[in-house]
């Protein structure tokens, strides 16, 4: 049957994107009308023509058919970005398993329009002539005001109105009689707000070496072909791809073309914008959660309006309103940050590679780990594979990494934080007035406090979780925000044994200046940078040397380049690899690696100390000697062993309610309705069971896990799943479903 109806959204700009309107697509317009395109159609009583976005196509209407109204004409002109961004969503839609509204609202992040800011100023509009005399005026009246406003005219035709009401204490009484005369003109101007502050001058250019060139020489020769591909550059630390990024930029924008250029964590966006900017200027704008309503607005206002070519920031940047996007970067793609953790699940990675082909752009991923779908990729040749076997500065080359088996340490009676190997390394380091980097995957001041004799941990009562001790002495739940003060007795048995365990950075800090009193000591963690600015103080602090030692979690070891650090201690290498995640042996691996490349990248010799009690464990071993290949081949032959990705496609179903009764029924009969289908595909199906944390702010949550080589069967399964929860719907009354694939 032909799809007769189009669903619009009649205006994305601002404000509401989940109201759609149905419209009739009339005979002669069927074969043009798709999703994204933009149209004309008639609106409200007066049917007055307004102009709307294609979301949807369908064949039935949720109204009478005969009182719906047509789609008067196609908007012709090309497909705007606004047009891309929403054939984006569709297809987002149709991949990861969301409604068109959740993936509407990803890709059109400003759903808001704040009001712009305004600059006002005073223009003479009358001749220099006819200034003196109308100044002669009034002196002759004694005008004092107007006397006032008209010389300083005469020495700057355009005054800003702050200063003419302000300094000049010119009232608007003053100003109502020159402005209706004809003498000054009261001009209001929109100005962008720039979240980019004391960028510096601009630098040139620096000379690549030959492997960076190489890479650089490569692309460009893609380009001019008019080649489109994904790139990966497989670089270890300090091999220098940032400024092979802005070598490609540079090819880029020279064609009138503009870039993304995404970063995993908002701690990278300060000192990665100074690069940039200082090489690009004001043509540099950032985006992330941090900035301001308005802020954010101006971002993608000038990213709309050609003001800029570059956008730096994180997940959310990959759908910056670009109509002419050349290029999309994404550094450090391994990073989990750029996954998704509410629908749609999307992997930016993927997106980014999906956005690239609608709009003729290319995609560049670049890591010191390369993520193990995408190395796998680019061994099957899907992306064109680069090596940077060295670093950039010549005089700079990687660390000497040691493992300390903290095991050992124990027997021999040192039951400290602090390996003997560390605070020996430590001292020297101080004494030589280097710089120190100490990383542990944990925030908060203890792991948890728990009763010492009836043995319970205490927990946030609505999370399955245990609470995390913090130096102001609250107990905090990590998840969902709960906090009591530290308790004198277990609630549980009134015993007064209650202790806390394990470590965090905040004990950490707290024992570094008790070990080591001359120091001076940073922290860098969620709790000390979650005001605005709070990741660019510190990390220009430890820069300009106001610190001897940077203690933080894992956004301390992504990307930074401080060369005056000489030696990084990781103090709890295990953290990472005991987590219930299949890629726990990855993880740890990348922390490890990017660990280890934040010493040593200048000329001095650097040093890391990897504490374990696992000292065995090949993620460990691997990452001490720097060999991606050697973990790669290990932990692929893992994946295959187990059918885990990507050796396999993983599609994990999640259903979520605040009734545990509900949730068991509903996980059940979705299980059981999509066995026999699972059966005859041979799909491996495990589940449905509790989730790692079950309860999350008081609603219970259940997984199943389904494992198969062919996507497309997954996506059927996904699909007869959508049915079966439209005609079971009482079932399914208060439970929410969602899906992942990885």
């Amino acid at each position: 049957m032909t799809k007769r109806f189009a669903q619009i959204i009649i205006d994305i700009s601002h404000e509401k994107v989940d109201r759609t309107f149905d419209y009739r697509i009339p005979p002669q317009l069927e074969d043009r009308i798709f999703v994204g395109v933009l149209v004309k159609i008639p609106f409200g009583k007066g049917n007055s023509l307004r102009k709307g976005y294609v979301v949807g196509i369908t064949d039935h209407a949720d109204y009478d058919a005969d009182k719906i109204k047509e789609i008067a004409e196609i908007v012709e002109g090309g497909v705007s970005a606004e047009s891309q961004l929403i054939m984006l969503a569709w297809w987002l839609k149709e991949q990861y398993g969301s409604t068109m509204n959740q993936a509407l609202k990803t890709v059109l992040p400003v759903k808001q329009k704040v009001k712009p800011k305004e600059k006002k100023v005073l223009r003479l509009l009358i001749p220099d002539e006819q200034l003196e005399a109308v100044t002669a005026e009034a002196e002759k009246k004694s005008y004092k005001a107007r006397v006032r406003l008209f010389k300083a005219l005469k020495e700057n035709h355009v005054i800003p109105y702050e200063v003419a009401s302000g300094q000049m204490n010119l009232s608007a009484a003053t100003l109502k009689p020159v402005i209706e005369k004809g003498y000054v003109a009261l001009e209001s101007e929109e100005i962008f707000r720039n979240p980019v502050k004391d960028a510096g001058s601009r630098v040139k250019a620096v000379e690549l070496n030959k492997e960076q060139q190489a890479v650089v020489s490569a692309f460009c020769e893609d380009y001019e072909a008019g080649k489109r591909e994904t790139y990966l550059i497989h670089g270890i630390t300090g091999s220098g791809k940032t400024e092979v990024y802005m070598e490609m930029i540079s090819r880029v924008i020279s064609e009138g073309m503009q870039v993304i250029v995404l970063i995993p964590e908002i701690a990278l966006t300060y000192q990665t914008v100074m690069r940039f900017y200082g090489r690009f200027g004001n043509r540099v704008s950032i985006i992330n959660s941090r900035l301001s309503a308005g802020e954010r607005y101006d971002q993608f206002e000038r990213a709309r309006s050609g003001d800029i070519d570059i956008m730096i920031g994180p997940r959310s940047a990959l759908f910056t309103p670009f109509a002419r996007l050349g290029m999309i970067i994404i550094d450090e793609e391994h990073e989990g940050a750029y996954k998704s953790e509410v629908v749609p699940r999307y992997q930016a990675r993927e997106v980014a590679v999906k956005r690239a082909q609608m709009q003729n752009a290319s995609v560049v991923l670049g890591s010191a780990t390369p993520s193990l779908e995408a190395y796998t990729k680019a061994l099957r040749g899907e992306y064109r594979l680069f090596k940077l076997n060295t670093r950039a500065k010549a005089d700079s080359r990687l660390a000497e990494v040691a493992v300390v088996d903290l095991r050992e340490e124990l027997k021999e009676g040192n039951k400290s934080i602090f390996s003997r190997k560390l605070q020996q390394m430590i001292t020297d380091r101080l004494e030589k007035k280097e710089q120190i980097m100490m990383f542990i995957n944990r925030r908060g001041y203890a792991n948890f406090v728990s009763c010492r004799s009836c043995g319970e941990a205490i927990k946030c009562p609505h999370c399955d979780v245990t609470l995390t001790l913090h130096k102001d002495n609250r107990l905090v739940c990590h998840y969902c925000g709960y906090s009591i003060p530290m308790p004198e007795q277990c609630p549980g048995c009134g015993s007064p044994y209650i202790a806390n365990f394990g470590v965090g950075t905040q004990k950490i800090e707290m024992m570094t200046k008790k070990m080591f009193p001359q120091a001076r000591v940073l922290r860098m963690d969620l709790d000390t940078t979650s005001k605005k600015g709070g990741h660019e103080e510190i990390l220009s602090a430890f820069a300009e040397g106001d610190a001897d030692i940077l203690i933080g979690t894992q956004m301390i070891v992504k990307g930074h380049d401080f060369p005056d650090v000489t030696l990084v201690g990781v103090l709890a290498a295990d953290l990472s690899l005991y987590t219930p995640d299949y890629r726990a042996a990855e993880r740890t691996f990348q922390l490890l690696t990017q660990a280890a490349g934040r010493a040593g990248r200048d000329a001095r010799h650097g040093d890391v100390i990897i504490q374990t009690y696992n000292p065995e464990h090949y993620s460990i071993v691997t990452a001490a000697g720097q060999d991606y290949e050697a973990f790669y081949r290990q932990e692929m032959a893992y994946r295959r062993l187990m059918k885990y990705p990507p050796a396999n496609v993983l599609f994990t179903v999640q259903l979520a309610s605040k009734s545990e009764e509900a949730l068991a029924e509903s996980a059940d009969s979705l299980a059981a309705h999509i066995t026999p289908q699972a059966d005859e595909e041979k799909i491996q199906m495990i589940g449905p069971v509790d989730a790692s944390v079950y309860k999350i702010n008081d609603i219970y949550r259940k997984i199943l896990y389904l494992k198969h080589e062919n996507y497309d069967i997954l996506i059927k399964i996904r699909n007869q799943m959508d049915w079966f929860q439209q005609e079971k719907r009482e079932l399914f009354k208060g439970v929410m479903v969602q899906y992942d694939f990885s």
